[in-house]
């Protein structure tokens, strides 16, 4: 059976302003997804970008002295600039103000309103600028407020295309069935008892109130809704609908591709109900997978500037290092649960998981191993130690769990158990007693497996991590004696693969943190002292 290919994206970020380290927690969890993808020999598409129309744009443009395509291009380069310093492997980066993805909508929309999908009609009802969602009476209440954000809705009256949601609605129901469709699972009963059992209303897909987006061809005083706009953008990327349409026939059309949407909780209605629907009317596949993630908040909820509670990712990259903020973004917060930043939490994490777990260990494995053996680390030998048979099994139950929850977007608990096998590998050392076995000329078996243990667990620990650990996994290799073939996946469940190897003392890993300084220069960052 051939290796499935992956396309995996993220959502196309809104420009707006500075980013905050929220920003960085969806694409760096993608990220991590699709270099474990990679490391596992799969092939794999990672795409993010940024979604540039709307009447939000062309108003903040205006306040700016700027055009919109201005004020885009100012603010575009910040994510880039962003998704550099994080480390972000993406393969492409979309822009839909771009020629390649403007053509892609018109077309959609032509073939939607050739199928009879679309309709000329009037919209009149309620309309939230920042979210660019339409809403009913009965769902903006009495106060007029947006259900997604809280914020006032206005009256929109204009003339609009209408996209026939009841048409496509036996279909999607029958996506729903799939219960690893839309994850966590209560999201599809969310999207099912907030919208469509309540009656499922056709979708306005066009705009005359303002002219910055898409203009549609068969009728230019009106431009696409951003949200048609902006779904178009997974399609577009892979070159749908053109002469060059090689990586939509490899990543998207072909059945040995897995197609992967992770998105954030506000934006599930129009990635699995009006999304998927633009697709069935077009005749294109549906993706195997929505996974709807939850929001890094603070103590006071979300991160905002007029709370002061906005942490910058770029300070916090130059002091601690960018592995440190991954890794506190994957491990803090379950993957498709709401988390919490704190700075407290955060360099606890540094200290006990980095400095301690894997610094710490690294550090005193290739100490000793020099110590008694000369740096060279002994040839691997099972059971000698009455310890050495349950890390075995562990190891193996690790890279099996490893694999299992990663395949599965289970990412936050997937580490954890790496975390776990490490933690046991500084308990084997506090058991074992090594300084105690090397004054027993007896006990001379007995400490080389130890060494060997360590040395190996240490491999498949950081190997395991790599993903997340970007810079300091090959520093890790580096003091194991390890070329760049030889620490390859394909070795993670070969215990010779260090044997007679020569360990080299690195710099320090992970340093220890002064926890009340380190916190209170985080707190500084945020212009929060609480």
């Amino acid at each position: 059976m051939s290796k499935k290919r992956f396309y995996i994206t993220t959502p196309i970020y809104y420009p707006s302003g500075n980013p905050h380290i929220g920003h960085a927690y969806c694409t760096t969890l993608c990220d991590v997804f699709a270099r474990y993808k990679r490391m596992r020999h799969f092939e794999c598409y990672f795409l993010t970008g940024t979604d540039e129309h709307g009447l939000k744009i062309e108003k903040n443009a205006e306040k700016a002295g700027l055009t919109p395509q201005q004020y885009v291009d100012n603010i575009t380069n910040v994510f880039t600039k962003l998704w550099e310093a994080m480390k972000i492997s993406n393969d492409d980066f979309i822009r839909t103000t771009q020629d390649r993805h403007i053509k892609v909508v018109q077309d959609a929309f032509t073939k939607m309103y050739q199928n009879q999908d679309i309709y000329l009609g009037k919209y009149e009802g309620w309309y939230c600028t920042p979210c660019e969602s339409f809403w009913t009476d009965t769902q903006v209440g009495p106060e007029h407020l947006c259900p997604d954000c809280n914020r006032p809705v206005e009256k929109a009256i204009e003339e609009s295309y209408f996209f026939k949601t009841q048409k496509y609605l036996p279909q999607l129901l029958k996506w729903y069935e799939n219960d690893k469709v839309i994850y966590p699972i209560n999201r599809k009963n969310e999207m099912l008892n907030t919208f469509i059992k309540p009656g499922l209303e056709d979708l306005c897909v066009s705009r005359t109130s303002f002219s910055w987006g898409v203009p549609i061809r068969e009728n230019t005083k009106h431009v696409a809704y951003v949200w048609l706009d902006a779904l178009c953008n997974y399609l577009s990327a892979l070159g749908y609908g053109t002469d060059h349409d090689e990586l939509y026939q490899k990543f998207w059309a072909s059945e040995d591709s897995e197609i992967i949407h992770v998105i954030g909780a506000d934006i599930t209605r129009f990635h699995t109900i009006y999304w998927p629907e633009f697709l069935m009317s077009l005749g294109v596949r549906l993706p195997d997978r929505v996974f709807v993630h939850g929001l890094l908040m603070m103590k006071d909820g979300k991160m905002s500037k007029s709370k002061g509670n906005v942490v910058s990712p770029y300070p916090l990259i130059e002091r601690y290092g960018v592995d440190a903020i991954r890794y506190y973004l994957v491990r803090e917060v379950i993957f498709g649960q709401d988390g919490q930043f704190t700075p407290e939490q955060f360099v606890e994490r540094i200290n006990v998981d980095l400095a301690n777990n894997i610094g710490n260990l690294v550090s005193r494995t290739v100490s000793m191993i020099q110590k008694y053996f000369g740096g060279a680390i002994p040839e691997f030998e099972k059971g000698v130690n009455p310890q050495d048979h349950e890390l075995e099994v562990m190891i193996k139950n690790t890279v099996d769990s490893y694999q299992e929850k990663l395949d599965d977007l289970h990412i936050t608990e997937a580490f954890i158990d790496v975390m776990n096998l490490l933690g046991r590998a500084n308990k084997y050392i506090e058991e074992t007693a090594p300084w105690a076995l090397a004054k027993d000329e007896t006990k001379k078996e007995n400490l080389k497996s130890v060494m060997t243990h360590l040395a190996y667990i240490i491999f498949v620990g950081s190997k395991l991590l790599e993903p997340i650990l970007v810079e300091k996994t090959p520093l890790i290799f580096k003091s194991l004696g390890l070329s760049e073939s030889e620490s390859d996946y394909s070795n993670i469940l070969n215990e010779h693969i260090l044997d007679n190897h020569k360990v080299e003392k690195g710099e320090v890993l992970f340093p220890r943190l002064d926890v009340n300084k380190e916190v209170d220069y985080i707190k500084g960052l945020m212009g929060n002292n609480k």
